[in-house]
C-alpha cells in the first residue's frame, strides 16, 4: 500500500468569487455594525453599506471599529446628494479607522431623488459622475502631498485647501473608488475613472457582454489605463430549503424585477434582453401601485434570466456558470426572508 504522505495531491481551486455580506437594508447603524462583525466571523470577503434608510458612511465607522479583516464598501452612497470635498473627508477618514480597508462606491441616484428629495442640482448624469470622480481625486492629492487644491470644472470648483482644514496624508493612502452603472455612457466613465464597477442587480449574461463590458472596455482606451476593472454584482436569487419556500422566494423576486424594470433607467436592460415591450405596461403599472400586477407581467425566460433559482447547491452551481470568470466579487439580492442556515450552505458551497 503506498505511502499516504507520497500520494498526489490536486491543489484546491480558488472559489470562482470573493463574497459581499449585503446586509439588511433597512439595518440602523449599530445594527450593521453587528451584522459587519458576524460577517467576518463567518468568512465573508467584504460588507456593504447601501445608503437607503441611513447613511453608509456611519455604518462602515462603526463596522471599521469592530471588525479587522473584511473590505468595507459603500455600495451605494449617493455622489450627487454631496459635494466632492464632504465625500473626501469622509472616505479619508474611514480608510483611516478601518486602516486601509475602505473602498468609495457611488452612485448617481435618478433626477427625482437628487431634485426632490436631497434639493441638489442633477444634469448629464455621466458627465457629472466623471468630474466627480476627478474633484474627489484631486482632493485626496491635495490631502496626500500639501500641493496647492485647484480643481475647475463643469460642474464643481475646489480651489480652498488651507493647511489648517486639510487631514494631510493618510498613512494608508487614499481609498479606490468604486461606481454603480447599467447605461454604456455612465459605464464608460466607470471604465475611464473609476478601480471597479457596481453592477446593477438588474442584468443578465447577455447584458454584460453585450453592454456593459465593452463599454468599461472603451473607457479604459480612452483613459489609457490598463489595470483591470472589477465588477461586482448584488445577484438576485430566488433561494430556500424546499420548494415551497423557493416559490415563495420567487414571488418576491418577480415583484422587484418589476419594479426595476418599470423605471426608465432600466429600459436599456429590457431591450438589449428582447423584453422592452414590458417596459410601458410596468411603467403604467407602477404609476397606479399595481405592484402584485406588475410581477405577473415578468416571464419565466426573464425571471430566468435575471435571478438565480433553487437550492442552495443549485443556486451554487447556478451563479457559477453565468457569472464565473466575469464577476469578481459577489453578494445576494434577496429581497425576502432568509433562513441563516440557508445562507451558510449557500456560502460553503459557492466557496467549495
Amino acid at each position: 500500500m503506498p505511502d499516504e504522505a507520497l500520494a498526489p495531491t490536486t491543489p484546491a481551486l480558488p472559489a470562482p468569487f470573493l463574497l459581499d455580506a449585503g446586509g439588511d437594508v433597512a439595518a440602523n447603524p449599530l445594527e450593521a455594525e453587528a451584522e459587519a462583525v458576524r460577517a467576518e466571523a463567518d468568512g465573508y470577503d467584504g460588507v456593504l453599506a447601501i445608503e437607503l434608510k441611513h447613511d453608509p458612511f456611519v455604518s462602515l465607522a462603526l463596522s471599521a471599529r469592530a471588525t479587522s479583516r473584511v473590505r468595507l464598501t459603500s455600495a451605494i452612497a449617493v455622489a450627487f446628494a454631496r459635494n466632492p470635498m464632504n465625500t473626501a473627508m469622509l472616505a479619508n477618514d474611514i480608510q483611516l479607522i478601518s486602516g486601509g480597508r475602505f473602498v468609495l462606491g457611488l452612485g448617481s441616484q435618478v433626477k427625482a431623488h437628487i431634485e426632490r428629495r436631497f434639493d441638489m442640482p442633477w444634469s448629464h448624469p455621466a458627465r457629472r459622475m466623471r468630474e466627480y470622480v476627478q474633484a474627489v481625486r484631486a482632493i485626496q492629492h491635495a490631502f496626500e502631498t500639501g500641493e496647492r487644491l485647484k480643481f475647475e470644472g463643469e460642474f464643481y470648483s475646489h480651489t480652498l485647501l488651507p493647511p489648517m482644514f486639510s487631514p494631510g496624508a493618510n498613512p494608508h493612502g487614499a481609498p479606490p473608488i468604486v461606481v454603480a452603472g447599467v447605461g454604456e455612457l455612465m459605464t464608460e466613465v466607470v471604465g475611464e475613472v473609476a478601480e471597479g464597477l457596481l453592477v446593477h442587480p438588474l442584468t443578465t449574461r447577455r447584458y454584460l457582454d453585450e453592454v456593459t463590458l465593452p463599454a468599461l472596455a472603451k473607457g479604459r482606451a480612452t483613459s489609457g489605463r490598463t489595470d483591470a476593472v472589477e465588477l461586482s454584482l448584488p445577484a438576485f436569487i430566488a433561494i430556500g430549503d424546499g420548494q415551497a419556500e423557493v416559490d415563495s422566494a420567487v414571488r418576491a423576486v418577480r415583484k422587484q424585477i418589476a419594479f426595476y424594470g418599470s423605471t426608465p433607467s432600466y429600459r436599456g436592460v429590457l431591450e438589449t434582453n428582447g423584453w422592452g415591450e414590458l417596459y410601458e405596461p410596468l411603467h403604467a403599472g407602477s404609476l397606479r401601485g399595481e405592484w402584485e400586477a406588475m410581477a405577473d407581467l415578468v416571464p419565466d425566460e426573464m425571471l430566468e434570466a435575471i435571478a438565480t433559482i433553487g437550492s442552495p447547491a443549485e443556486v451554487a452551481e447556478g451563479l457559477r456558470a453565468r457569472y464565473a470568470g466575469v464577476i469578481q466579487r459577489l453578494s445576494f439580492n434577496a429581497p425576502y426572508a432568509v433562513d441563516p442556515s440557508v445562507w451558510g450552505e449557500l456560502k460553503r458551497e459557492l466557496s467549495a
